[in-house]
């Protein structure tokens, strides 16, 4: 899909910098994952301890049974 966009120099500069990412088009690829593996993470973050009856889950420890 091809887009124009209106991008601040210093951000993308900033940008640029701070992940070494040379290319305008990779830096927006690159932002755009970024977000959107953010948003996913608030989403399920959200959902955390809404089960008030599920039961306890078992763990697997390496080492020593308790």
């Amino acid at each position: 899909m091809r887009i124009t966009l209106d991008l601040d120099e210093d951000l993308i500069e900033r940008a640029c910098k701070l992940t070494g990412i040379k290319e305008t088009e990779a830096l927006v690829r690159a932002g755009i994952e970024a977000l959107i593996t953010r948003a996913g993470a608030e989403r399920l973050a959200a959902l955390g301890g809404t089960q008030k009856s599920l039961a306890r889950i078992p763990r697997r420890r390496s080492g020593k049974q308790a």
